[in-house]
């Protein structure tokens, strides 16, 4: 399936979000997929991510959570990301890491997009999925837990802290949400430790979420990124097949 992909403004409550749109180019609407970036931004290759859930026929918007602070790019990245050699550029990217996943701050934002998706041609009446990897499968979690009524289903893939001591933990607020989820969590990953995705599973149990918890063997937090040190392959390929059989099944394109 061809698709079409441009550069669009999002109003929110604190500005405008760039972001990228693409759709498949035949004048109908589809099912809305909301793409959350992960801490390196919008970039060719989260594009390419977008392009690639277009073609299985939705309507994906990718967003520069980072607006605040400037258009994309933000930074120059190298065309392969070595995450352990890019000191300067977690030195960049960590304040706005830690400023977008304020909650209030992912709710607001949220409720741009999901705003834009309503009103959008492009896009059919009803609920939207999301996904997001790292800093975005946090975001997609947060969307999931702040608007039940908009999402049916919310991928996460290699989160991190998805469960914390904080009080405002995604993980206590479980019973507010209805969508389908998917975790597909990386088994060498710190910021996702298997008590932490033991926590979290339990916690969507009691609540009687909808949901699926796999845990990617040999993988490493940022498992999916084709453009850094840490891709890995074989879990790249097993979480395309797992999250679009998830919109499949909450989103019929």
């Amino acid at each position: 399936m061809t698709v079409h992909g441009i550069l669009v403004d999002i109003p929110t409550a604190d500005g405008t979000a760039d972001a990228y749109l693409t759709h498949p180019d035949d004048d109908r609407p589809h099912p809305g997929v909301l793409l959350y970036q992960d801490g390196f931004g919008v970039r060719p290759h989260l594009k390419a991510m977008a392009d690639r859930i277009a073609e299985a026929g939705y309507t994906v918007l990718v967003p520069n959570v980072y607006y605040r602070s400037g258009r994309v790019p933000l930074i120059e990245l190298p065309e392969l990301i070595d995450v352990d050699q890019c000191d300067e550029i977690f030195a960049t990217i960590g304040p706005l890491l830690v400023a977008a996943t304020v909650p209030d701050v992912v709710l607001r934002d949220a409720e741009a997009y999901l705003a834009w998706f309503a009103d959008s041609p492009l896009v059919t009446d009803g609920p939207i999925g999301v996904t997001g990897y790292c800093l975005g499968a946090y975001l997609s979690l947060r969307t999931a837990i702040g608007h039940p009524d908009r999402v049916a289903a919310a991928a996460c893939f290699h989160g991190g802290r998805l469960v914390s001591d904080r009080p405002d933990s995604p993980h206590l607020e479980a019973g507010r949400i209805t969508a389908e989820l998917y975790f597909g969590h990386a088994d060498q990953d710190p910021s996702m430790t298997s008590e932490q995705i033991a926590e979290l599973d339990e916690a969507l149990t009691a609540a009687g979420v909808r949901f699926r918890s796999e845990v990617y063997e040999g993988a490493t937090h940022g498992f999916t990124q084709a453009d850094t040190s840490r891709y890995d392959a074989v879990g790249d390929a097993r979480h395309w097949t797992a999250l679009l059989d998830l919109l499949k099944r909450a989103l019929p394109a």
